[in-house]
């Protein structure tokens, strides 16, 4: 069970910092439900669990192959969070009426936008390979049950901050008006393609 808080703890730190899938499970979560959110929230969680895998099991082989494409892996990235920005921009306000249930289509949308968006920024597998060695849990790779109470750990930190975004954000959604809810939405696209662009521009770069 160390292992697997120790997970916890690399899991929160690195999934807290506000980016575009922050941004993204804020603005769903307000927009369209904190299942919206959580969801959103959950497709960051695995696709840390994958690079924690990579990590904490050692597989070198495969992290130097992703830091290879690290560069076409930006691009489809950056131009992918143009496209959130521009959907986010261009959705409506919630009205002051109960919102419809989400169906599971959105939901699985909701999903896989923020797994694949995680998992185009490989660099995030250096985090891990830097934060694991920093620790003394690279050399864990050799023991398949502690590197995979690590994995689970990391996963469960990682989810643990998106339940605790979402569900704060929702509490919040209530109180909002539609023109305030409006003016997040634009906010939001606005952000969320600066880190478009942003992405953009490194991959044009390296």
């Amino acid at each position: 069970m160390l292992f697997w808080f120790k997970g916890m703890l690399i899991g929160f730190a690195i999934a807290a910092p506000v980016g575009p899938i922050g941004l993204l499970c804020v603005q769903r979560t307000l927009t369209r439900g904190r299942w919206s959110g959580v969801l959103s929230g959950l497709g960051a969680a695995s696709a840390d669990a994958v690079y924690g895998c990579i990590a904490g099991f050692g597989l070198a082989s495969l992290a130097r192959l992703l830091l290879a494409w690290r560069v076409e892996l930006q691009a489809v990235g950056g131009v992918f969070l143009l496209y959130l920005s521009w959907r986010t921009w261009r959705t409506p306000p919630a009205g002051e009426q109960a919102p419809a249930r989400p169906s599971r289509a959105g939901l699985l949308g909701d999903y896989l936008s923020t797994l694949a968006l995680t998992l185009a920024n490989p660099v995030t597998v250096l985090a891990f390979l830097a934060i694991f060695a920093g620790l003394g849990l690279a050399a864990e790779g050799r023991d398949f049950a502690a590197a995979g109470m690590l994995v689970l750990g990391v996963f469960a930190g990682s989810l643990l901050w998106w339940l605790l975004l979402a569900g704060g954000v929702g509490l919040l959604r209530g109180r909002l008006t539609p023109a305030a809810l409006g003016g997040i939405n634009r906010v939001s696209g606005v952000l969320i393609a600066a880190f478009g662009i942003w992405a953009l521009a490194a991959a044009v770069r390296s």
